[in-house]
Order: C-alpha cells, then sequence, then structure tokens
C-alpha cells in the first residue's frame, strides 16, 4: 500500500499505553492494520515498567513499520501521580520514535477530538464512533485507550494530509495554510 501513509497512534500510559496503526490514503480513507493496549502491572518498580511500555511499543514499530508516530501530548491534570506517568511513557514513545529514524508528532486531546468528530470537547464513546466508521469496524474498538490510540493516528494523516511523508503537493490549501501556520509557531 505504497500510496498510504502509515501512522502508528501512541496514547500514553503507565498502567495501559493504546497503540493503533492505521493505513490513510491521499482522499483520507483509511484502513485498520493493528490496535492493542501495553500493559505493565502497577505494582512493579518504575524502572521495570517503562521497560515494559517500550518492549511493547518496540514490537508494534518492528511488526507494522510506520511513517511516523504520533503521540497523545501530555496536558496539565489534578492527579500528578497520573500526569507522571503519562508524561513518562510519552517520552519513552517520543525516544524510540527518534531511534527508529521516525518523524513524530503530539496532539492534544482537544486536537484530535476536533479532527475525529468535528468538535474539540466530544465525549469519548462519540470518539469511538467516528473511528470506528471511518475504518468500517464491526464494533467499537475497545478499551478507550486502544481507540484514542487509533483517533490520534487518524488525526494526524488528516491533519498533515494523507499519503506518503513529504508529499505536500496532496495537500489542500486549507491544509497549506494549517501547515504553515503550525511550522510559523515553531520559530
Amino acid at each position: 500500500m505504497a500510496s498510504a501513509l502509515r501512522v502508528l497512534g501512541i496514547d500514553p500510559g503507565l498502567t495501559r499505553c493504546g497503540v493503533g496503526v492505521v493505513d490513510v490514503r491521499r482522499d483520507r480513507s483509511a484502513s485498520l492494520v493493528h490496535v492493542g493496549v501495553v500493559r505493565s502491572s502497577p505494582e512493579a518498580p518504575i524502572e521495570q515498567r517503562l521497560a515494559t511500555i517500550a518492549a511493547g511499543i518496540r514490537a508494534v514499530l518492528a511488526e507494522h513499520g510506520p511513517d511516523v508516530v504520533a503521540v497523545e501530548r501530555v496536558f496539565a491534570q489534578q492527579n500528578r501521580s497520573t500526569v507522571m506517568g503519562t508524561a513518562q511513557a510519552s517520552g519513552i514513545a517520543l525516544l524510540l520514535a527518534a531511534e527508529h529514524g521516525l518523524p513524530a508528532a503530539t496532539h492534544t486531546p482537544s486536537e484530535v477530538k476536533a479532527a475525529i468528530t468535528g468538535y474539540g470537547n466530544a465525549e469519548k464513546l462519540q470518539v469511538q464512533t467516528m473511528v470506528a466508521r471511518v475504518l468500517r469496524l464491526d464494533a467499537l474498538p475497545q478499551p478507550a485507550d486502544a481507540a484514542d490510540a487509533l483517533a490520534l493516528a487518524l488525526c494526524h494523516a488528516w491533519r498533515r494530509g494523507a499519503g506518503p511523508v513529504g508529499a505536500d503537493a496532496a495537500l489542500t490549501p486549507a491544509q497549506r495554510a494549517w501547515a504553515a501556520a503550525e511550522k510559523a509557531t515553531r520559530r
């Protein structure tokens, strides 16, 4: 499927890390390649938990060969231990992308919800429903971490313009304007 962009979406978490791989074509149609959750035991020491998450992501990278990695951007939460675990798992995902020579991007939950449902404050069920519809799945992807990983992958492909990495000509004028605006904010 050379004309498709293969995206690995990662919903980082220390106990449950969602991983989803999709192929997205230039016409924005998509197909499911892989979905799952990497789990680590809350009783294990932190270094072992991070190693477990890393091993799971490495396995997905090796088996499915994505073109790009999209990770949920860590945002402020009330529970500091939750945000710390999420940040640590996010760092592992970004590091592994770099080690594999893959471009990586982060997207906020509201960016993902807006891309998938058209509404940045959509409920989880709305996101799961749209992911299932887009990927033509018979059932909603479960658990929510897995559905979120698929949503991240779709969001990334749609916001960057589907097609092989660097296929700038395939972008619509609106997508080119969005990319230019994002690039300007990174200066």
